[in-house]
């Protein structure tokens, strides 16, 4: 019953980052749609009413659905057997993810104001490589989508030559607080306009932690076990 519930948890995280990477690939093609409008329309109006919007739906779902999407993957990479960097596949989204998160929070957020206050003045500002960008977004996305159901390549050099040395699935604990964390976050997002994941990077720093003091304590505990020596015996012992 243990076991089940462990599951039930993990294939809701797991339906969780599903969705919200669904989630954030949509609004990347609405981004583009949006942004594409205001480069193409003679009107104005138009235009800075969608740089506008997709300025809104940056801050109201993309960013959140992004970060979400990320911890959800980071955290079942990092509770399962899967890890990190023991699989090609795994690695490649790790590192398409990173560099995602780093120019929508650095790159892409400023760049929407800047566009938004040119389409003000009637000009284009950043607008054609945000378009791009977004659609190179969403592509990504798909790709990491194929890359999940296909699980190509082979294995990294990190991979243990001994498979019994990976460690099993996280406790019902970790999945729940995944679960629940993602919850806490968009609705927080929700409320306050812009994303603010302050529980899940709580959730998610404290897991690797005690998955990194849990790994140590393996190693020493098998290394501390010396090896089973028989007990030397002196010949003619019993004899008188």
């Amino acid at each position: 019953m243990a076991s089940l519930s462990v599951r039930r948890w993990r294939q809701l995280a797991l339906w969780l980052h599903v969705t919200t990477s669904v989630g954030w690939m949509a609004q990347a093609l609405a981004l583009c749609v949006l942004l594409t409008t205001s480069l193409t329309t003679p009107d104005r109006d138009v235009a800075v009413a969608a740089t506008s919007m997709a300025q809104v739906l940056d801050g109201r779902l993309l960013a959140p659905l992004a970060n979400a999407s990320a911890f959800t993957g980071f955290m079942l990479a990092a509770a399962t057997g899967w890890g990190f960097f023991r699989y090609r596949w795994v690695l490649v989204k790790f590192v398409i993810t990173l560099v995602q998160l780093h120019l929508g929070i650095f790159v892409l957020g400023s760049a929407l104001a800047d566009s938004a206050a040119a389409a003000t003045t009637g000009a284009r500002g950043p607008a054609v490589p945000l378009a791009v960008g977004s659609a190179l977004m969403a592509g990504a996305i798909a790709f990491q989508a194929w890359v999940s159901v296909a699980k190509p390549w082979s294995t990294t050099r990190w991979m243990p030559a001994d498979r019994r040395q990976v460690a099993g699935t996280a406790p019902r604990w970790v999945f729940v607080a995944t679960v629940v964390g993602v919850a806490a976050d968009l609705t927080v997002a929700a409320l306050l306009g812009h994303p603010a994941p302050l529980i899940s990077l709580i959730i998610l720093g404290t897991w690797l932690v005690l998955r990194r003091r849990q790994a140590h304590a393996a190693r020493a505990g098998a290394t501390a076990q010396p090896d089973a020596v028989p007990t030397p015996t002196r010949a003619g012992a019993g004899r008188r």
